[in-house]
């Protein structure tokens, strides 16, 4: 991974600041798991939008851009919570399936 100077720069600040710190070179790919958004949002959010049927597109964004403006913002915390703790097991199973380590 290549950084700029001001993304090295803020990385050293991270470091510093932060001793928990994961730098960007052992951030994984993109990767489901490790997706806040894919691990626990957009389940909740499916949850909510599809308790009934949808007619068409549009009633489908209406839907979801209400589930999203409602959504909770300890829904939010929790998957942010749990994301060092999937980072950490996704290290420690050197990349592989992870779920288990949770």
């Amino acid at each position: 991974m290549i950084l700029t100077k001001e993304d090295q720069s803020t990385v050293e600040f991270q470091r510093n600041e932060t001793p928990d710190f994961i730098p960007p070179d052992l951030w994984p790919p993109c990767s489901h798991d490790l997706n806040p958004t894919d691990y626990k949002i957009w389940g909740c959010m499916q949850e909510h939008v599809y308790k009934k049927p949808i007619c068409d597109l549009a009633e489908l964004k209406q839907r979801l851009v209400k589930v999203w403006a409602d959504l909770e913002q300890m829904i939010m915390d929790e998957a942010i919570d749990q994301w060092r703790k999937r980072l950490k097991a996704c290290v420690k199973a050197k990349g592989q399936h992870f779920e288990h380590l949770l």
